[in-house]
């Protein structure tokens, strides 16, 4: 017997069963379906942080005073206290690694406008800050150097500010505010970022010179933290080697004493937040790829019941001529086409659901070429394994026997 007349068969036995074929198809629709939108969503959570931290500065290092801070420990006020200007300007002049730095001081408190106010962070910080961080002037300009030398009272504003202080719309660029006691007038406005990976609102800050807020403000003289640019991300690790050298002979620490300071990376932040995104990728892939063995379990249940159904047809097709191992194509053909035909119709559905997802819920989604194949491979793997065992029963019975049952 031919394969193309086997297939005849094979569809005509489904054709004959169309709903039972449909219900059967079911269990691999749902967990093809699953698998493909659970990856789509997955991996576009995990392309959308990575395109938020590019913005925010993939090359961006973050250096703070008081080293190692795991387990709870409270640390002494000179611990928070160790990084000084001449740490800023010693990594200035002496790397060669890193493109930018800033010195970063900040307080919270109320900004206040008339009879508007919000509460918000002003940010200490040089005109550098601006180049590693990714920030762009909307309207306006930023503050100069000799600003920072004066310790001018002036600003630049995120959009979150400016929507809350001056809701009419008028433009802020010249109006002066207040922070607590201290008048600032505003000399620009930032592009809007958005919120971040971290559901943070990139536009809810003021930035003005670092030595306004360290005199005005604080009343300190230590710097709170010191932010720099690596030249290119493939140089942050030798970027960090530097700085650390550099902090650690300031600070006359000694080869056996831990550091004073801490210094971390977005490197390292986008590799741990990717990290935790495709441990839940493979988890919610995982929980759906059940439903795949839940459809094939159905299967290997339907080709049972259509074995025992066709007992007498079986032992008639024996009996003039079939062998077992034609017995064991048709009813194996006929499982591979239910999962084939379900894996088909549960891309078409995978797809649409994510597409669904990314409308309706506005959350990022990426689907993958490889996860539509991987799911229909599986699918169809799962027609041939769970299809076997009774295909394979079938083609051992004995005719005889076959066409006496009842």
């Amino acid at each position: 017997m031919n394969l193309v007349n086997l297939f005849k068969i094979a569809i005509k036995a489904l054709s004959n069963n169309k709903m039972r074929g449909f219900l059967t198809m079911l269990g691999i629709i749902i967990g093809v379906g699953a698998v493909i939108t659970m990856l789509a969503i997955g991996q576009g959570s995990k392309r959308s942080i990575q395109n938020q931290i590019s913005e925010m500065g993939s090359n961006m290092i973050m250096i703070y005073p008081g080293g190692d801070r795991r387990g709870g420990v409270r640390l002494d006020a000179d611990d928070m206290e160790s990084l000084k200007l001449q740490d800023l300007e010693d990594i200035q002049n002496q790397t060669r690694y890193v493109s930018y730095v800033s010195p970063s001081v900040n307080s919270a408190g109320q900004a206040i406008f008339g009879a508007n106010n919000t509460p918000t962070t002003v940010y200490g910080i040089s005109p550098e800050y601006m180049d590693i961080r990714r920030y762009k002037i909307e309207d306006g300009d930023i503050f100069s150097e000799q600003d920072v030398k004066t310790a001018a009272k002036v600003c630049v504003v995120g959009k979150t500010v400016v929507d809350e202080l001056f809701p009419n719309g008028e433009n802020p660029v010249g109006k002066v505010i207040r922070f607590g006691k201290i008048p600032l007038r505003i000399i620009g406005v930032l592009e809007s970022k958005g919120y971040n990976s971290m559901g943070m609102d990139q536009d809810d800050l003021i930035l003005a010179p670092y030595t306004t807020v360290q005199k005005r403000m604080l009343a300190i003289t230590h710097l709170q933290s010191i932010i720099c640019s690596a030249l290119t991300e493939d140089y942050t690790d030798e970027a960090i080697e530097e700085i650390s050298s550099i902090l650690r002979r300031n600070h006359k620490i000694k080869e056996t004493d831990e550091d004073d300071f801490e210094i971390r990376s977005q490197q390292e932040m986008s590799e741990m937040l990717t990290s935790t995104t495709d441990i839940m990728t493979l988890l919610l892939a995982a929980v759906a790829g059940i439903s795949l063995l839940v459809g094939g379990i159905g299967i290997m249940n339907i080709m049972y019941v259509s074995v025992t159904e066709r007992t007498r047809e079986i032992g008639l097709r024996m009996s003039i001529g079939a062998k077992g191992r034609d017995i064991l194509a048709q009813f194996l053909i006929e499982s591979i086409l239910i999962s084939v035909t379900g894996g088909m119709i549960g891309i078409v559905v995978g797809i649409g659901a994510a597409v669904l997802v990314k409308v309706f819920a506005s959350f990022p989604i990426y689907i993958q070429p490889w996860s539509v194949f991987l799911s229909f491979a599986v699918c169809s793997i799962t027609g041939i394994f769970f299809g076997w065992y009774p295909a394979q029963k079938a083609s051992r019975l004995d005719p005889i026997e076959a066409l006496r049952y009842e």
